[in-house]
């Protein structure tokens, strides 16, 4: 038993005989339709027939497993062919169904994600919302799931973490000699200042602001935290929970009155998990995340601000109507969801411009330009105006992603890059209907993403199990085959000619950034300057900046603020850089043909040049096309080998990172030498500290050392993709020999799940015929029902 549990990681699973009994059966089937209640009836059934095929292979797979372990369990030694299927076996059944779809509202405050959320899950005041100030304080994720009740999970910051943000607060409050009345006054503007003193004086009361670090560390906070860091609400009903979580996640003004005991901790919540149970509109795999504009002082949550746009695989830049036609706020959000397609995993920008339904008429008549057809009502205008909106700012939008990323990115080729929507519509529809406030539309576009993820992960997952199965059956019969060994080392030298070849396509992959980075660092280094004056400059001088400079300088040059702008000198100075390297970077990381630039064709030709070679081979060597052995093989290089984007799509943050994280690193004593000035005139002379620190670290190279160290990251990425690629040959070469390490053993009799697996996996094309099929329906349908009619009262 020992040994066992050393080599398969675990002891080996009693065999369940119940486990699938009919009343389960019944229970999972009942579980499965309410979990699609949110799909129309087409896309249900889909779904259905995607979840049943994944189920029983599953089913399959654990049931194989059971078996070799029970067939290998006594062995003193077990050949390494058969351990590596066992644990591949494993692996499959333990494999996650879905990861969730993480979709990133991004907007400045005001912007209205909470309503447009609360329009989307069918909650008009589920979410805090409020038309005059910012509402939602930290990171809030929104998901349904199988839970009977709704449900809410506040996650505090750790001990230490709080540790961290009080000793910033107190140095940022700390005051080492009486000033004049105009600078006390600058001081008591300057929003930091603010800021600091409010998160203070909400957990430890008035008067905490003067108190130093250790003072602080001494004192009880006005409510008990829990040491698990962890609050759990829960409610039979949306409204009665809602009611428990608004003071948690809800901004508390500085002249609120009769605050209660939870409005306390705000300043300790890193972020907020809300469960809706099975929703009718949010399938469950959706994950709604809304996230404030700028980030956060605090170096963990914003940390974690970084992670949650990274981890998105859609973003919707949030705008109101009001504000889409301009402001650096928009744009620098337009910026950022951009970088999180260079950097992360997000594949799918789109920008939703909030509150459509504000429209003066007479003064939208008198700018009124285009359009010959006279306007009859607020409807007509409002109509019109969005769609006008829509043909502008989808321009723009795929202009500026023309020019950062690669031209054949999916996201340029959506047909639906803007939405306009209106949440006070969407309840109300006065003027609207509900199709034209575009809440359903969204709700749509989510679903499609749910649905073709699903199609996908199911077909690879029943692929990759027939593959093992296939082979599995056949380890008791496979016998050494005549010059086996003769055509493996045909195989082997053909591979290392292969990775030779591999190995100098990622070089010349990574070397297409050498010239537009040396572009960028001249360019940085001519610019510099300039930037740094900007991003020192305030339309009100150094009146209410003072401790916000020193904020910047005591986060390293960076400062994330609930109501300013995000500042962060780092980014600002390697501006230039990623300018130049934008478009080189995109087109390294995309997927399509091979060219010169892309790294993943490079991959996938290398992977489909080991098949084509595996199947002369299997034909020279007496196997047939269609043989277990070979079909295996094949697909199994596939698997082996599939591996590496997700490793690529990991390293990559890392290396495009690299640029601010040296830059930041060059200018760590600058800061804090910055950091230290007080008293009289610090605040230019803080800028002065940054500004020679800048100087020195320019003249010494610090652009240069950025650019060296972007080349180390891309080389240490080449290294490990080319350690995965041998080290899955070496897998490959292993099970395609059956001499040796003893791969091929007598085990099981496991005919009849093979038998399952198999049509199983002829079942996958019958359910995308069946969903083709459905699909066609569904439009034929749609184009035969009558339209709907607008709002009663209005003219159409």
């Amino acid at each position: 038993m020992a040994e066992m549990k050393d080599v398969f990681g675990q002891e080996p699973h009693p065999v369940e005989d119940d486990l699938y009994k009919e009343p389960m059966r019944k229970r999972r089937k009942s579980d499965r339709d309410q979990r699609f209640r949110a799909f129309p009836s087409v896309e249900q059934s889909a779904l259905k027939e995607y979840e049943k095929l994944e189920s029983r292979t599953r089913r399959v797979l654990s049931n194989t497993y059971q078996k070799l372990i029970q067939s290998v369990f006594l062995d003193d030694s077990i050949p390494n062919g058969v351990k590596y299927l066992i644990n591949r076996l494993l692996a499959l059944i333990e494999k996650p169904t879905v990861d969730p779809i993480y979709i990133g509202l991004l907007g400045s405050t005001g912007a209205g994600k909470s309503s447009l959320i609360n329009a989307i899950i069918q909650q008009a005041m589920f979410l805090p919302v409020s038309g005059e100030s910012i509402c939602t304080s930290c990171i809030v994720q929104v998901s349904s799931g199988c839970c009977a009740q709704y449900e809410a999970k506040i996650h505090l910051l750790s001990d230490q973490e709080w540790r961290e943000e009080l000793k910033n607060l107190t140095k940022l409050l700390h005051r080492t000699e009486e000033l004049g009345r105009e600078e006390a006054d600058a001081w008591n503007r300057d929003e930091a200042v603010e800021e600091a003193t409010w998160k203070l004086q909400m957990i430890y009361g008035n008067g905490a602001e003067s108190k130093n670090y250790e003072e602080l560390l001494r004192a009880k906070p006005k409510r008990k935290i829990p040491t698990s860091r962890v609050i759990t609400l829960k409610a039979e009903e949306a409204e009665e929970l809602s009611i428990k979580l608004d003071p948690y996640i809800r901004t508390q003004r500085r002249d609120w009155d009769g605050e209660a005991a939870e409005m306390h901790i705000w300043p300790l919540i890193k972020h907020v998990e809300v469960t809706l149970p099975k929703s009718d509109l949010i399938p469950e795999g959706v994950v709604l995340v809304d996230i404030p504009g700028t980030g956060d002082f605090n170096s963990k949550r914003d940390e974690m601000w970084k992670k949650t746009i990274d981890k998105c695989s859609v973003i919707w830049v949030i705008s109101d109507i009001e504000r889409v036609s301009g402001g650096r706020a928009h744009e620098d959000l337009l910026n950022e969801s951009i970088k999180a397609c260079q950097r992360g995993f997000c594949r799918d920008v789109a920008l939703v411009v909030t509150k459509t339904d504000k429209l003066h008429l007479p003064e939208y008549l008198r700018e009124r330009k285009a359009g010959n057809q006279a306007i009859q009502s607020q409807r007509e205008a409002v109509l019109e105006r969005n769609e006008m909106i829509k043909l502008q700012r989808t321009r723009i939008l795929k202009e500026k992603l023309k020019r950062k990323l690669p031209a054949d990115f999916k996201v340029l080729e959506a047909s639906d890059l803007v939405y306009t929507v209106s949440a006070q519509e969407y309840w109300q529809q006065a003027l609207l209907t509900e199709e034209e406030t575009e809440i359903p539309k969204l709700r749509e576009y989510v679903r499609k993403r749910l649905l073709d993820k699903k199609r996908r992960t199911v077909t690879k997952y029943v692929t990759e199990a027939f593959g093992l199965l296939l082979l599995t059956d056949s380890l008791s019969s496979t016998q050494n085959l005549p010059n086996e060994h003769l055509h493996m080392s045909v195989l082997r030298r053909f591979a290392e000619e292969k990775v030779e070849l591999l190995e100098k396509a990622i070089g010349q992959c990574f070397t297409c950034m050498e010239q537009p980075l040396q572009e960028g660092v001249r360019t940085a280094r001519t610019s510099y300057r300039c930037i740094l004056r900007a991003c020192l400059v305030r339309s009100k001088g150094n009146q209410g900046f003072h401790q916000t400079l020193k904020a910047v300088c005591l986060k390293n040059g960076i400062y994330a603020s609930r109501t300013l702008a995000r500042i962060d000198l780092n980014e600002a100075l390697t501006q230039p850089i990623y300018d130049q390297i934008d478009p080189v970077f995109g087109s390294i990381f995309r997927t399509g043909k091979p060219t010169g630039s892309a790294l993943m064709p490079h991959i996938d030709a290398f992977k489909h040049s080991l098949q084509e070679k595996m199947i002369e081979i299997g034909i020279r060597s007496g196997w047939k096309y269609d043989s277990c052995k070979n079909n295996f093989l094949i697909q199994e290089i596939s698997a082996i080998l599939g591996g590496l984007e997700d490793h690529i799509l990991r390293r990559k943050r890392r290396v495009y990172e690299s640029l601010t994280a040296s830059v930041q690193s060059d200018l760590k004593l600058c800061y804090e030498e910055a950091a230290q000035i007080t008293g009289k005139k610090a605040c230019e002379r803080m800028k002065d500290a940054i500004r020679r620190g800048v100087d020195r670290q320019v003249a010494e190279g610090m652009f240069e050392r950025a650019q060296e160290r972007m080349q180390h990251q891309f080389q240490q990425l080449k290294t490990g993709i080319l350690e995965k690629v041998k080290g899955s040959i070496a897998t490959m070469l292993t099970l395609a020999s059956s001499q040796g390490d003893g791969l091929y053993k007598e085990l099981a009799d496991v005919g009849s799940e093979y038998k399952e697996m198999e049509k199983l996996h002829r079942s996958l094309r019958e359910v995308a015929e069946n969903a083709r099929l459905r699909k066609g329906m569904q439009e034929f349908l749609l184009r035969a029902s009558p339209s709907k009619a607008g709002p009663p009262g209005t003219s159409l």
